[in-house]
């Protein structure tokens, strides 16, 4: 991956995004979109500060009732970034909390709680991408990953100019039922950190579903195709190891930090 190559306010940039997005590789969108759902939980003068020596020229921060997105552009992209869950907002643990589905604006059911994040910054993104003509993409960490999967969906039913051209999520929690996670077609890389639990939430048994490529990362910090008993010995193997650092895996292997460390080091 990509050297460090910037510095500012504490944080240091791997990547950079002064060439379009579709000339990268799987790795370095991937780890370049971490790192912007990183600095969307930063207040907006301190992105503009952030971002400017990664390429990124304008930034426009949406906020409506603690549902929050940041809409950043260069040369070449643009890019709209879903803030994850932050404890302190009670619409965000209202929403995180609120397993129930309702019918959803295509087909099928979603998450109630994450459509109610989506119906109060929805607006304000269409506004922001209507007329423009370069790829647009979506990211977001957490509940910022269900925002931005639900908001991805709804450009196949707006009149903006541009589809978007892919959504890179990062420790996602399922959005719906298996209508409505199907009816878009979106390329949708759906990266999961080993026992990051949120990605295994809520559960299946409530009819939810996951769409997109999932991108599993193992114990080892690698990118692995694992399914059934393998999967499950991995986990336990994830486990034995923070526990002897006195770590719960289920809630440590969340942090898009822990993300970010993962895909730069591949």
């Amino acid at each position: 991956m990509a050297n460090m190559v910037s510095s500012t306010q504490g944080y240091q940039f791997r990547s950079q995004s002064n060439r379009p997005v579709s000339e990268m590789d799987l790795l370095e969108a991937s780890l370049l979109f971490a790192e912007l759902a990183k600095v969307s939980y930063f207040e907006r003068g301190d992105v503009e500060c952030m971002v400017q020596d990664i390429g990124i020229t304008q930034v426009e921060f949406y906020d409506r009732d603690g549902a929050q997105a940041y809409c950043l552009e260069n040369e070449s992209d643009l890019i709209v970034v879903c803030r994850g869950t932050e404890p302190d907002e009670v619409n965000d643990v209202k929403a995180d909390v609120n397993v129930l589905t309702v019918a959803a604006e295509t087909v099928g059911r979603v998450h109630r709680g994450f459509k109610s994040e989506a119906d109060d910054i929805w607006p304000q993104i269409e506004q922001a991408i209507a007329g423009k003509q370069k790829p647009l993409w979506f990211a977001g960490h957490s509940l910022g990953g269900a925002m931005a999967t639900i908001c991805a969906g709804r450009c196949f039913l707006s009149d903006v100019s541009s589809m978007p051209r892919g959504l890179y999520t990062f420790g996602s929690p399922r959005v719906g039922d298996r209508r409505y996670i199907n009816y878009c077609d979106i390329k949708h890389y759906r990266w999961v950190n080993n026992n990051d639990i949120v990605p295994r939430l809520p559960p299946a048994w409530f009819g939810y579903r996951h769409a997109a490529e999932e991108l599993y990362i193992n114990t080892a910090g690698k990118l692995a195709n694992l399914k059934g008993i393998r999967r499950t010995f991995d986990r336990l193997r994830g486990l034995a190891h923070s526990s002897l650092r006195f770590r719960v895996d289920y809630l440590s292997d969340h942090p898009i930090d822990r993300y970010i460390e993962q895909i730069a080091g591949m």
